[in-house]
């Protein structure tokens, strides 16, 4: 069964999510962007997710994270909990 391993920054508006993905785009880190503005609690962790496979998580989240590049940063996502921005650490 497939697994991967992911990491993600939610935020409650899509603007917002934009904003942080143009701060990770122009060299801040992922994991310090997650700590400062992440409303999840992963956001203490860098965003970090875990390993996990398919079907464990929401729809859109899920497709996301099996369909798309491994170590690109995706999103905005949106999902019942807000806007995501995933990056896929892993996929086997």
């Amino acid at each position: 069964m497939a697994q991967a391993t992911a990491r993600h920054i939610l935020v409650d508006s899509e603007a917002k999510c934009e904003e942080l993905k143009q701060q990770i785009a122009d060299g801040k880190d992922f994991g310090e962007v997650a700590r400062e503005h992440s409303t999840c609690p992963s956001g203490r962790n860098g965003g970090d997710l875990g390993s996990f496979g398919p079907g464990q998580m929401v729809p859109e989240f899920d497709k996301a994270v099996f369909n798309g590049d491994v170590n690109v940063v995706q999103g905005p996502i949106k999902t019942q909990f807000g806007y995501h921005l995933l990056e896929v650490t892993s996929r086997t």
